[in-house]
């Protein structure tokens, strides 16, 4: 299984406009991908309410992670969305 840790660069965390942003390009995906904040349970990555409520705030480390056929492509693609800033 595919994973990928990487540090949330929006300013307000996965929260409103970013958590929009990566849940509408993880539900693209043709796998299920999760993400979790370090030490938690992994929530689907597809739904904005799990990436809110997930409360991943700017600099938290989270892991991403997907399984089957195009796992890769798909936790790489969500990966640098999350570690970009999309505040703006």
């Amino acid at each position: 299984m595919p994973q990928r840790r990487v540090t949330v660069a929006s300013k307000v965390g996965l929260h409103a406009r970013p958590a929009a942003l990566v849940a509408k390009a993880a539900a693209a995906q043709p796998v299920t991908v999760t993400i979790a904040k370090d030490g938690g349970e992994p929530v689907a990555a597809g739904s904005v309410l799990n990436l809110m409520t997930l409360g991943a705030a700017f600099g938290d480390e989270v892991v991403i992670a997907a399984d089957g056929s195009g796992a890769e492509e798909a936790v790489t693609a969500i990966a640098q969305l999350v570690a970009t800033d999309l505040d703006s």
